[in-house]
């Protein structure tokens, strides 16, 4: 029997794979506490001239932190990779002071070391992927394809004939990718928008084109915009903004009217919010929780840090919304769901699934976007 419907989804897997450790806290201010002591550290790593001074505070921030303040050692963190020259004078390798005078002594750069992930956890991830069975699903924060292949053949019971995942910006190796039950066909990448110096996108804002059974083309850009919590290169507001108003402009090369059309991912902010209005406001575009929500946003939560908000979207174009079937969001396997639903008269309560017990075998802290279409 023909298929007559199919199912587009979007779902920030939080990196469950294989983890960087700074990412690895319940309490998330204290994960951009130290990013923000990365990125300070990172500032003295680019400077052309270390001073004594300079080097004094990376062998301190590395080595040591500060217990006074309660900062660990970076090096529980990160790891620095000398690919030409020395950045650090050792002893029985350890790191007794800067053997580099600047930038220019050495090559290579910060990796964050990553944490083991939770096998409860992996198969909660899988146990979601598997209850919204999509035919077309945006994964963010996923590390590479060869883990997105993996992942299907032992977790979701080789669901998906197709992935793809291009490495993007972010040193972290965590991006955005695609499963798909239907073939691909062109593949477009933006990681290279804006200048060398300044990128565009943190990640990527990948053109994935999947052929459907009815012969249409769906266009797919897959996102994970700046993120509220650090920031590296200026006012996270102002790059989410930049980003969105890029997307915006990508979406000028379709028909809205007439094209496919979808931008699935993790924007790191809300509907209303500033930063996605160059996003928002694009005609013929339309949220799929606002169409099957349109007079209760309480519904629409994908994410809860201090309150209940959508940060992840499935956006469509004017032909798909005329296709446009049910929507909502799938939210089982985020810890704490009860608890969480309970404390709130104006959401509905909720359960996650029995398996997630601790923050750090749920799923994710995002919920999963779906959406059904007529073909």
């Amino acid at each position: 029997m023909p298929q007559t419907t199919f199912r587009i989804a979007s779902f920030n897997v939080e990196n469950l794979f294989a983890r960087p450790k700074v990412f690895n806290f319940r309490d998330k201010s204290m994960g951009a506490a130290l990013l923000k002591r990365i990125g300070d550290f990172n500032k003295i790593l680019k400077q052309s001239t270390y001073s004594e001074n300079d080097k004094v505070k990376l062998v301190q921030a590395f080595n040591v932190g500060d217990p006074g303040n309660g900062e660990a050692p970076l090096k529980g963190f990160i790891q620095i990779r000398e690919d030409r020259g020395k950045l650090w004078k050792k002893s029985n390798r350890v790191i007794t002071g800067v053997s580099a005078g600047g930038r220019g002594d050495w090559d290579g750069g910060i990796e964050f070391l990553k944490a083991k992930f939770s096998e409860v956890g992996r198969e909660n991830t899988g146990k979601v992927v598997r209850s919204v069975k999509a035919d077309v699903a945006c994964i963010v924060e996923a590390d590479n394809r060869p883990t997105l292949q993996g992942f299907d053949t032992h977790v979701l019971n080789s669901k998906y004939r197709y992935e793809m995942l291009i490495d993007g910006n972010d040193r972290r190796g965590i991006d955005v990718g695609l499963y798909s039950r239907f073939p691909l066909g062109n593949i477009r990448t933006h990681m290279f928008d804006g200048t060398s110096r300044s990128r565009t996108f943190s990640r990527d804002c990948p053109e994935y084109e999947v052929f459907l059974p009815n012969g249409e083309s769906l266009h797919v850009l897959c996102n994970h915009l700046k993120s509220k919590g650090y920031d590296y290169g200026g006012p996270a507001d102002a790059r989410r903004k930049k980003q969105a108003q890029a997307i915006a402009n990508i979406l000028n090369g379709y028909n809205l009217k007439k094209d496919w059309v979808v931008v699935a991912g993790d924007m790191n902010d809300t509907p209303k919010s500033a930063a996605l209005k160059p996003l928002m406001d694009v005609a013929d575009l339309h949220d799929v929780l606002e169409l099957q929500y349109p007079n209760d946003p309480n519904k629409r939560w994908t994410y809860h840090y201090k309150s209940f908000e959508q940060i992840d979207y499935v956006l469509v174009s004017k032909p798909l919304k005329d296709k446009f079937v049910k929507a909502g969001v799938q939210r089982k396997g985020m810890y704490d769901l009860k608890n969480l639903t309970a404390s709130d008269n104006a959401i509905d309560n909720e359960t996650q699934y029995s398996s997630v017990t601790h923050w750090t075998n749920a799923a994710s802290d995002h919920g999963v976007v779906w959406a059904d279409f007529n073909l």
